[in-house]
């Protein structure tokens, strides 16, 4: 168990309140309105931020919590996993996450292919939070993404990342409304489609977008696929087009951002890589020429973990430093066990939770698929690890 804390970003403070808000709301998901005039203007204020290119963050316990205990007893049916890390099964094929609670217990989750996200905890029914209409999940599109808007608390609105019949796009989604569009015309193809987001600040949306199967598009400054994009315009009206922090970006590519640094994990024609997000540009951490798939990254207790998806693994890296800006080989902590892995996000100090994604890649799926699981990472250069 690593002894270090870790720094995890300010997304998961925006959880914890997501979580906390909807546990006022209760059951039956997200109900009534929200002023989208008042948003508005709330939004035009300005930055928040002092510093643009910080990733603030909150030190987690130095120690992460054991297993749940007291739980209740497990219903009957095929969708009971024994394996006490398990969060919840039986998810339709999954795409973002993030944990619901300090100790990693709870998780919110989107459904790809259904447009739901959801809320549970081991052994509970889930929860739906809102149900995006119109979403298009042929290929690998549907439901990319979401993020809680970082006053979720105050304004109940999520960002979410989806498709539509004719491209992909960033939509505003209030309780009992529409989803309003913040960012269209992100080019859509037949693979291609998955990206990432979080919000950096109050006023900061990150966004990676894949390449729609066109790696030239990547690299053109006119397309907005392929890109690392930063979002500051959230009115239901016009917005200022968002900056690029950097072009170039493969295939799948998942966001995993530390207290100072972004790190972006995507597949090419060439390799599969981590980069560091730097000067307007992608520097290779580490690349795999094999092609195993990446599927996302978390960073924690100063390790960086990947997840792949073909080869069923969970790897680490030591992050790099300015006094060590190399990094040895990849370490694989986690193999086969779960099946294809997908997204990841930190819950602190070494804990993180994933989703497998067994339905949509056609390994072999179990009963209790596509899951999230609760795990934590050895130090980098340590062996799997068993909670």
């Amino acid at each position: 168990m690593p002894a270090a804390s870790d720094a995890a970003p300010r997304r998961f403070r925006t959880a914890l309140a997501f979580a906390a808000a909807l546990a006022v709301l209760g059951t039956a998901g997200l109900a009534g309105c929200a002023d989208f005039s008042k948003q508005d203007i709330d939004r035009q204020a300005g930055p928040f931020s002092k510093n643009n290119e910080s990733f603030e963050v909150k030190r987690p316990p130095k120690t992460p919590p054991p297993p749940p205990e007291d739980l209740p007893s497990p219903p009957p049916g095929p969708c009971v996993d024994p394996d006490p890390n398990v969060i919840t099964t039986c998810l339709a094929s999954t795409a973002g996450l993030i944990p619901g609670d300090e100790r990693g217990d709870v998780t919110i989750v989107a459904e790809r292919t259904t447009g739901r996200i959801v809320s549970a905890k081991r052994f509970s029914k889930h929860k739906l939070i809102v149900d995006i209409p119109g979403i298009d999940a042929s290929g690998d599109g549907g439901l990319i993404d979401f993020a809680p808007s970082p006053t979720y608390s105050e304004d109940r609105l999520i960002y979410a990342l989806i498709t539509t019949a004719t491209d992909n796009r960033i939509v505003r989604i209030a309780a009992g409304d529409v989803p309003k569009p913040i960012l269209t015309g992100i080019p859509k193809g037949p693979t291609g489609n998955l990206g990432s987001m979080f919000f950096r600040s109050r006023n900061e949306l990150v966004v990676a977008t894949g390449n729609a199967g066109n790696p030239a598009a990547a690299d053109n400054p006119a397309s907005l696929a392929g890109k690392i994009l930063l979002v500051t315009g959230f009115s239901s009206g016009p917005n200022p087009r968002p900056k690029v922090l950097a072009s170039g970006v493969g295939s799948n590519p998942a966001l995993c951002p530390s207290s100072d640094t972004l790190y972006v994990a995507d597949g090419t024609g060439s390799a599969d890589r981590l980069s560091q997000v730097a000067g307007g540009a992608l520097r290779t951490v580490w690349s795999w020429p094999d092609k195993p798939g990446l599927g996302g990254c978390a960073v924690t207790a100063g390790t960086i973990a990947v997840s792949t998806i073909r080869t069923q693994h969970i790897e680490t890296l030591v992050e790099p430093t300015p006094e060590k800006p190399s990094v040895d080989k990849p370490v694989t902590v986690l193999e086969k066990r779960y099946g294809a892995i997908g997204r990841m996000r930190p819950v602190g100090n070494g804990l993180i939770q994933f989703a497998t994604v067994n339905k949509h890649y056609g390994t072999k799926v179990v009963s209790q698929d596509d899951r999230v699981v609760r795990f934590l990472v050895p130090a980098a250069g340590g062996g799997e690890s068993n909670m």
